[in-house]
């Protein structure tokens, strides 16, 4: 029960950490809560809005290599009110919308990038933990040695990917 009460609360700061990042995207002059963060959804709708009409929409096309990235943009577009779509025969990995490019090189890209890795080094920290408890030792990367002396045949296994 106790793993569950940890995870709970650092779910919990994640989730306060990803509105914090929205109202600091949003311009926004206050932190927090559920209240500020609607309140910085609406302004950077407002802002949408405003560029939309200064600047014509174009077609953007995004390509995002993980589902964990995908998922995140797209409900980042909905969240503002923008209709993500593929065209038939694209990837799954693209991802395309309509919008203004001071939207996106000003608001929209930086805002994704910092959740992404806010959730990268989330999603990194509980894989490692998992792992740890599954399996009782230390997860994370191999170690880095220097090229060996002379060049042995290596076998070579194929990706799992």
């Amino acid at each position: 029960m106790a793993g569950r009460t940890r995870s709970g609360g650092l779910e919990e700061q994640l989730v306060e950490k990803l509105r914090r990042i929205e109202a600091l995207h949003a311009r926004a002059g206050s932190d927090g809560e559920r209240v500020a963060a609607q309140q910085a959804r609406q302004r950077i709708q407002a802002r949408l809005q405003q560029l939309a009409a200064e600047e014509p929409p174009i077609e953007f096309r995004f390509t995002l290599s993980d589902q964990w990235s995908r998922h995140l943009f797209v409900a980042l577009l909905r969240r503002y009110g923008i209709q993500p779509y593929r065209y038939r025969g694209q990837r799954r990995t693209t991802v395309m919308a309509r919008l203004s490019r001071s939207f996106v090189n000003d608001t929209l890209w930086p805002e994704f990038q910092e959740l992404q890795h806010t959730l990268s080094a989330y999603f990194d920290a509980l894989t490692d933990r998992v792992i740890e408890q599954a399996l009782e030792v230390k997860a994370g990367e191999a170690e880095e040695r220097s090229e060996p002396q002379a060049l042995a045949p290596v076998e070579h296994q194929a990706s799992l990917l």
